[in-house]
């Protein structure tokens, strides 16, 4: 029979560690089952978290499925179901809002790449975005601009100018994601980056960053050298 969480020692349980040692100390599994607050009649609430973790291959996995993959484990439902999206928007608001507050740190593309993975990461075709920059680095707008298959996207420049020009941005990042494999840029995506960064500088607009985001990683074209600042 399984032993509830209420029963364990104190210093093993994943909400009071967290109170005494920090989220940072507590596993995906620990933080997970805090949020789930109970399990099963078979689990605790630590056990389903692990087998979630296990089935999906991780939390970015378990934030994008949808209901019926996560209601086929006991102590899943509709309510759990409605809190672990709720979980995943305020992430994602939080970021963003830190983006319209702060300037962007183009040296640390750290905050932008966790803004695009949470944009990004549970699309299941290729997605073509633009954020949009103010003459401070405070972001103005994001917005999926073009859609495609697994593998490619086609993208109207015309179209992104556009919208850019539309936004009135000063600069602007863009970033597409790679739902198979990972996320190295195809010559493609090298070339696409070379026209768009010349027709921005003939508009006065700075092309700052070109993110691929995949579910192993992430890359910058700026951090690499391949994106000159001006």
């Amino acid at each position: 029979m399984n032993l509830s969480i209420k029963h364990w020692p104190e210093q093993e349980r994943p909400r009071e560690r967290l109170l005494q040692q920090g989220a940072n100390s507590l596993s995906d599994a620990e933080l997970l089952a805090i949020f789930l607050r109970s399990g099963s009649k078979q689990h605790s609430a630590v056990e389903l978290a692990r087998l979630l973790i296990g089935h999906f291959g991780g939390l970015a996995p378990i934030l994008n499925a949808e209901l019926e993959q996560l209601s086929q484990f006991h102590g899943i439902g509709a309510t759990k179901y409605s809190q672990l999206m709720a979980v995943k928007e305020l992430g994602r608001r939080y970021v963003a809002q830190q983006l319209q507050q702060q300037s962007l740190e183009i040296q640390n593309s750290s905050q932008l790449l966790d803004y695009l993975r949470f944009e990004l990461l549970g699309e299941t075709q290729e997605v073509f975005a633009v954020l949009c920059l103010d003459s401070q680095l405070r972001k103005l707008n994001f917005k999926k601009l073009f859609f495609g298959s697994l593998n490619s996207c086609t993208v109207s420049l015309n179209q992104l100018l556009r919208y850019v020009l539309q936004q009135q941005a000063s600069s602007i990042v863009i970033a597409h994601n790679h739902p198979l494999g990972h996320a190295l840029p195809s010559a493609a995506d090298i070339a696409l980056t070379q026209q768009i960064a010349q027709a921005c500088q003939l508009l006065e607009i700075q092309l700052l960053d070109h993110c691929v985001i995949a579910a192993t990683g992430s890359f910058s074209f700026a951090e690499q050298g391949l994106i000159k600042s001006t």
